[in-house]
């Protein structure tokens, strides 16, 4: 069996990961970058979305070099992959907020589709003497493409996406994310590059933007304002704690088959309005009002344009083939959450 399509356990010794001063980024690199024998290097643009705060843990470890840069910068990329010969890249960066892609899609277009291209050729380049032919140095090299459940649209009451669900984005976030994707599937079809992607639901954690529903909705509670739900408060998504996520997207990286995809979902289904209600529940038992509940807060307001009714994912792909289960409930994890928030209400300030 080839390099090229034999699933192993690997492991590298210089990785580049992309976007790990957001969100999702910051807890994969919190988590495996300590004890860590390779040396890692994160390249992140620093947007609205992304903060050194997020990277602070990491600062003093010898095994970690921060870049700040684009992803569509293609000279820096050619030097990147030059001085520190990367055997692994994990691809977070992204431009991810649907409501910014309606107002201005041409930075998700530039980021989320030319960026990935750029990563993908800048590493092809390292990696490969052409089509099919992987350097004897980096036939142990991989190329980890993190995406969204959103590539597959909406769903009905019924039903979950899986690995060969028919893309059907409504979004222009979702849309430049699903062009993403196909660019990395076409690398491993056309040139045998060694790339995996993993699709996640809604995640939520430590670190994530206040703009985000999780945060809005904490935010706004503690600060006396209406907390506003799209609609009727029905729309439905699959919650992923964040931590959870990074464990699977590990997994995928070091033991998933090559050009395979692979679904990330936490198996929690709730609707907005029920998130919004068991997060002010929460509150009020770890920060009670002086007089009656935070849910009394909540407000409906205005929906939003192309807004998906239900996203839900099945994981049994690699619950089944690499062994990863979520560890939590949406439940158990919504309370980490908020008492993270709260012992860090610098992250939730206007």
């Amino acid at each position: 069996m080839s390099a090229l399509d034999q699933s192993h356990t690997f492991k590298a010794s210089s990785v580049l990961v992309t976007g790990a001063a957001g969100f999702i980024g910051s807890n994969y690199v919190q988590h495996f970058v300590p004890g860590s024998s390779a040396h890692w290097v994160v390249l992140d643009k620093l947007t609205y979305a992304g903060s050194l705060a997020n990277l602070k843990p990491l600062e003093e470890l010898p095994n970690y070099t921060f870049v700040q840069g684009d992803i569509c910068d293609t000279e820096l990329l050619k030097d990147l992959f030059a001085e520190y010969r990367f055997d692994a890249v994990v691809h977070f960066a992204a431009e991810s907020h649907v409501d910014n892609s309606i107002t201005g899609p041409r930075a998700f277009v530039q980021t989320n589709l030319v960026g990935t291209f750029e990563l993908l050729h800048a590493a092809y380049e390292l990696w490969m003497e052409g089509p099919k032919a992987l350097k004897a140095e980096f036939n142990h090299a991989r190329f980890l493409h993190v995406s969204t459940d959103e590539v597959y649209g909406t769903l009905g009451e019924t039903g979950l996406f899986r690995e060969d669900t028919a893309y059907a984005p409504n979004s222009p976030y979702s849309a430049s994310k699903a062009g993403s994707d196909f660019l990395a599937r076409s690398y491993f079809h056309t040139y045998g590059f060694p790339v995996v992607t993993t699709n996640c639901s809604n995640n939520y954690g430590p670190n994530q933007h206040r703009e985000k529903l999780i945060p809005t909705i904490i935010r706004k509670a503690i600060s006396g304002q209406d907390i506003p739900i799209y609609g009727d408060g029905q729309n439905i998504r699959d919650w992923l704690y964040v931590l959870d996520h990074c464990k699977g997207i590990h997994l995928a990286l070091t033991t998933g088959a090559l050009g395979e995809t692979y679904n990330i979902g936490g198996r929690n289904e709730r609707n907005n309005l029920y998130i919004a209600e068991c997060i002010c529940e929460a509150l009020d038992g770890l920060m009670p009002k002086s007089t009656g509940s935070y849910k009394q807060q909540i407000t409906f307001v205005k929906d939003r344009p192309g807004h998906d009714f239900r996203y839900a994912i099945d994981a049994d792909k690699i619950e089944q083939n690499l062994g990863w289960t979520a560890q939590e409930t949406f439940e158990t994890g919504i309370v980490k959450t908020i008492e993270w928030y709260l012992n860090h209400p610098d992250r939730l300030a206007e």
